[in-house]
């Protein structure tokens, strides 16, 4: 029987400490979880006094796991495990992903895959409805570790404790150039040709691997903060210079006044697509038939390289 002060502990509470264990740090854990650190503080010391244990070493710059927080740490995440596994099951019935799948997919690369399934997924998922969720690749992994998200579509990372992943497809990158840049109307040009210090590039989404293609000259490409590739292409139409774009929206951005696209010569950028899941989620096998689905299409779309194997 559960004791009278564990039983105050809600699943709420729980979470809120499985956050701040993978934060390392009550701002960072009350900031991902939308409460105010205190209201966090007050939680987390509610979880510790109904377990009769202290969970974390507090003073330090890290906030890092007692001993014993280590080991019932544990046991907070298979209970919010079993507590989703509860909920899907009830939900569930005979249909794929209990009725419902809640997708995440970076700004950069749904509006322009989405309408490549959007159609097959009721057919392939009778039932079944799909949720999309656009942001950053680091915010949905975050989003999907902490069960608000079912799935995410992400370029490959170090993932969190918990996650697994399956790769997709490779995306090869097109340039997008100035319409006056000197090069422009050619369709191909090297990296070696073009000065590093005309490019913009995106702090994630281009990765750091980009401006190590041999891009000419000593300076560094400039790298803004993630915006729509839409608002890219408006910047290198405004400021002149060049881009690389994924080339599945290369049809939309083409129609942007002011640029031209062209292929990369030589070099092969691009980024790869995985599907990644949480290791718990009662979906697994829904998953690996929506990745199969993705796979399939990515064979069908030209440009796009599927994965082998799962």
């Amino acid at each position: 029987m559960i004791s009278m002060a564990l039983s105050s502990v809600s699943l709420r509470d729980l979470a809120l400490v499985q956050a701040v264990a993978r934060e390392g740090s009550f701002t960072g854990a009350a900031r991902a979880m939308h409460i105010s650190p205190s209201g966090l503080s007050h939680q987390v010391q509610k979880v510790e006094q109904a377990l009769g244990v202290p969970l974390f070493e507090r003073g330090g710059r890290r906030v890092v796991a007692t001993v014993g927080g280590q080991r019932l740490l544990g046991f907070i995440e298979a209970v919010l495990g079993s507590a989703e596994h509860l909920e899907h099951a009830a939900r569930a019935g005979d249909v794929a992903f209990g009725g419902e799948l809640r997708l995440g997919v970076p700004s950069t690369l749904g509006p322009y895959l989405l309408p490549h399934f959007i159609e097959p997924f009721p057919q392939r998922f009778p039932g079944a409805r799909l949720t999309i969720s656009e942001g950053k690749p680091r915010g949905l992994l975050r989003r999907l570790h902490e069960g608000e998200l079912d799935a995410v579509l992400a370029p490959p990372s170090v993932t969190a404790t918990g996650l697994e992943s399956a790769p997709l497809f490779f995306e090869p990158y097109q340039l997008l150039l100035n319409a006056a840049h000197p090069l422009a109307g050619r369709a191909a040009i090297a990296l070696t040709e073009l000065d590093a210090a005309e490019a913009t590039l995106m702090a994630e989404s281009h990765g750091n691997g980009v401006s190590d293609l041999g891009m000419a000259g000593a300076a560094r490409p400039e790298r803004i903060q993630d915006v729509s590739l839409e608002s890219l292409a408006t910047l290198v139409a405004m400021r002149g210079g060049y881009t690389l774009v994924p080339i599945l929206a290369h049809e939309r951005l083409g129609s942007i006044r002011n640029v031209v696209l062209a292929g990369v010569d030589a070099a092969r950028p691009g980024r790869h697509i995985a599907l990644y899941w949480r290791s718990a989620t009662p979906w697994r096998d829904d998953l690996d038939r929506f990745g199969d689905l993705l796979r399939e299409l990515a064979r069908t779309i030209p440009g796009l390289d599927a994965a082998t194997n799962a």
